[in-house]
Order: structure tokens, then C-alpha cells, then sequence
């Protein structure tokens, strides 16, 4: 049976709904398991405490007994919203498919809880995090990139002053160049079996959604010799700004040799060889 749109969109809600139930459950039974020593003072910090400290060990599992007895049992803890925190932290941490969607669960969450918190900012970047985990190669599909772009999209609107923001854009360059590679690769496809116009189309395209493309030097060179090699007189007009483009704007290219001797040609109207 093949889902639309909006049955595989209720599909990854069932799918966090169960994953979220079976964090739940296993939160009941954590907060059995991370009984608390007798007599111990002040309850929520010695939990938290502990439940930090097995995160920083990578003991996920401890990590969230103590973790998720604090948020669950504890609602006017001033530890509680760090806590749902490091619960997240810790299915990002972990890095599996169901744990990363459990992670983005805990933060939504949260930013629907705390949305004005100091950290929500935070909270934003690890659930914009929590996709760019699950990205997948240029050549398959790039869902979670386009998810990852979306949640980085709205932190920097939220948060333009976050000191997080280097590592936003950080993360934002690394999510739009996969998405661009994926693009630039169909347009490679079409170059190489010569099917010129889909290639031009392909690769405007990349340029027009995404100019600060790392590799925009292929984009550039693969533009430029597929106007140049199309049957229209005019295109080889339309391919030497492009050309041009590349020697302006990369001191360092597998491309400039092959870009200088097209320019050479264009201008001085002596032939090059493809």
C-alpha cells in the first residue's frame, strides 16, 4: 500500500506516540529502580545529580532513571527543566533511529513547557539536532535534512542573539550543503548522459536556493559547459559569467585550468577542445 503525504505524516506520529509510551513506561520503572537512599535531603538535586553524572559516563539507561524521576515527580523543582534537558541529551547522545526521535519528543516538550526558559535556545538547537542525526547520504532521501533546515531556520529567528549562534550556522551551512549536494548530483546525472537542459535547470536551481553552497565551483563549471555545449548560439554567451564566477570566486579548484582555457576561448574567439 503506498501513504500520501498526510497518512506517512499520522504514520511518524503513531511512531513517536508508541516511542513515546514506552519512554513513559520505562520512566515508571526508573522511578522505582532510582529509589532514593533514606533520609536523603533534598530529593530532586541528589537525583539530578546522579542522573547528569551517568550521562557524562555514557550510561544512558542509568542516566534517564534518574533523570526522568526528577521531571515526572518533582514539577516545581527548579532542577526540572534542566532535567528534561539532559533526558534529551541523553536519546541524542545514544544516537539510534528510535532514541533520536524519543530526543526530538523530550525537546519539543520542553520548548512547549519553558518556552521563554533561558535555555530554550538550547532546546531548539539539540531538537534541530536530533534531525541533522538522522540525515542521510546526498543520494537518498533527504527528509531529515529538510527537517534540520526548518528547526535551524526558526532558532535563528528565535534567537538571534544566542550565543549559539555560531554553532547554528554551523549546523545550517553543513544541513544546506547536503540538501545542495543532493540537488547538484541530479544535475550531474543529466550532464553526464547529455541531457543539457535538465542539467541547466538542475543547477540554477542549487545556485538560486542556496548561493553559499561549499562546492558552487562544480555547479559553476558543470553550468557553464552545459550552456556551452547546447545547440543555441546564445548559451555560449550565457555560460561565461558563470565561467567567470568560478575564477573570482575560488583562489583553489579542480576547475580553474578547464574555466580559464572556456574564458580564454570566449573572449578571444579561439577554439578550445570539450
Amino acid at each position: 500500500m503506498v501513504l500520501d503525504g498526510s497518512d506517512e505524516r499520522m504514520s511518524g506520529i503513531r511512531v513517536v506516540a508508541a516511542l513515546a509510551l514506552v519512554a513513559a513506561l520505562a520512566g515508571g520503572c526508573a522511578a522505582k529502580m532510582a529509589a532514593l537512599p533514606a533520609g536523603t535531603a533534598d530529593a530532586d538535586k541528589f537525583l539530578f545529580e546522579r542522573g547528569t553524572a551517568a550521562a557524562k559516563e555514557r550510561k544512558w539507561l542509568n542516566a534517564r532513571e534518574y533523570l526522568r524521576n526528577v521531571v515526572d515527580n518533582y514539577p516545581q523543582s527548579p532542577f526540572r527543566p534542566d532535567a528534561k534537558l539532559a533526558l534529551g541529551d541523553t536519546y541524542i547522545g545514544e544516537k539510534t533511529t528510535e532514541s533520536l526521535l524519543l530526543g526530538a519528543n523530550e525537546f519539543r516538550e520542553f520548548l512547549t513547557f519553558y518556552p521563554t526558559h533561558q535555555r530554550a535556545d538550547y532546546a531548539q538547537l539539540q531538537l534541530a539536532r536530533s534531525f541533522m542525526s538522522q540525515m542521510l547520504a546526498p543520494e537518498r532521501d533527504q527528509s531529515s535534512t529538510k527537517d534540520a533546515i526548518k528547526e535551524i531556520e526558526i532558532f535563528l529567528q528565535r534567537f538571534p542573539n544566542s550565543a549559539l549562534m555560531p554553532e547554528a550556522r554551523t549546523m545550517e551551512r553543513e544541513a544546506r550543503d547536503r540538501l545542495s549536494e543532493a540537488n547538484y548530483r541530479v544535475g550531474f546525472y543529466y550532464y553526464r548522459v547529455k541531457w543539457y537542459p535538465g542539467a541547466i535547470d538542475r543547477f540554477r536551481d542549487v545556485l538560486s536556493t542556496d548561493p553559499g553552497y561549499s562546492n558552487r565551483d562544480a555547479v559553476y563549471y558543470h553550468l557553464a559547459e552545459s550552456l556551452y555545449r547546447t545547440a543555441k548560439p546564445e548559451s555560449k554567451a550565457e555560460a561565461l559569467p558563470y565561467y567567470e564566477r568560478l575564477l573570482k570566486e575560488f583562489e583553489k579548484s579542480e576547475y580553474l585550468e578547464l574555466a580559464q582555457k572556456r574564458v580564454a576561448e570566449l573572449k578571444g574567439g579561439a577554439p578550445a577542445g570539450k
